[in-house]
């Protein structure tokens, strides 16, 4: 089947339920291999099987406890990230990050797609790696080869947790943090792209991600949307019409009833 058909499929009267069957069906299956690794590799791994349709609850099977998440949890700032990127995002593999309370991880994010191509979830390894880092240095200063042990040098901290609004409130600090001022520090030109870059790490898809993060940063609903619509606004101009990638169904978080210009503010998000 060309991708023309599968588009044409998609438009279909119930070719979506199917497509939602099929999807409900490879996560069914994806579980028990997750199980599976979690037991090949043992305390130190944990296995995710993420549903990317629900990025607030994303976590659908988690085997093993190493960032501590459950059924029912929120996708990190990396799931938002590869959310943001649609189908064009790719698998990340053996990539190091550090949990809150200091654990040293190494992670992979493997994609699951429809039959049609499209993404829809994935299936994350999260191997704790700390006490391997810390032998290795003990080792290595033992046999006079290196100096004592310290941490990896650029490993980026990511919040894993339960609750999608501890993962928004942190993107939206290591923005504010990276810009190096506060929201009334900023100029214009900065806020825009603050703006700019959450909505490219899929911060706006989460549901009445908008007002939260107006709460965080101190400003009015108005103003965020206003902010959002115009930063939208100078990358669509910047790369030029029909140059953006094309936005995954999931892009555009769904209506909040609170307001009436979340929908068309939000337009273009992408996962």
């Amino acid at each position: 089947m060309s991708t023309d058909d599968v588009r044409e499929e998609r438009d279909v009267p119930g070719a979506q339920d199917g497509r939602a069957a099929e999807r409900d069906a490879i996560l069914a299956a994806v579980a028990p291999v997750a199980e599976g690794i979690a037991a090949t590799f043992g305390s130190m791994c944990e296995v995710v099987v993420h549903d990317y349709r629900r990025p607030e609850k994303s976590v659908v099977s988690v085997a093993g406890t190493v960032t501590g998440r459950g059924v029912g949890g929120a996708m990190s700032e990396i799931g938002l990230g590869l959310l943001a990127r649609g189908d064009a995002a790719a698998d990340e593999l053996n990539y190091l990050t550090r949990t809150q309370d200091g654990k040293l991880l190494k992670s992979s994010t493997m994609l699951l797609r429809d039959s049609g191509g499209a993404v829809f979830g994935a299936v994350c390894v999260n191997l704790d790696i700390t006490a391997v880092h810390q032998a290795g240095a003990l080792i290595g200063e033992l046999a006079g080869v290196t100096g004592p042990s310290s941490p990896p040098a650029g490993v980026p901290t990511t919040t894993f947790g339960d609750d999608v609004g501890a993962v928004v409130d942190a993107l939206v600090d290591r923005f504010q943090l990276d810009r190096r001022g506060t929201w009334a520090e900023l100029d214009r030109a900065a806020r825009l792209d603050l703006f700019r870059g959450l909505d490219a790490r899929g911060v706006f898809a989460v549901r009445h991600a908008v007002p939260q993060v107006a709460a965080r940063l101190g400003i009015s609903r108005a103003s965020a949307y206003n902010y959002l619509a115009k930063a939208r606004a100078e990358a669509e101009v910047d790369t030029g019409p029909g140059s953006a990638p094309e936005p995954s169904p999931r892009s555009t978080p769904e209506s909040n009833p609170e307001s009436a210009t979340e929908s068309a503010t939000s337009q273009g998000a992408s996962a």
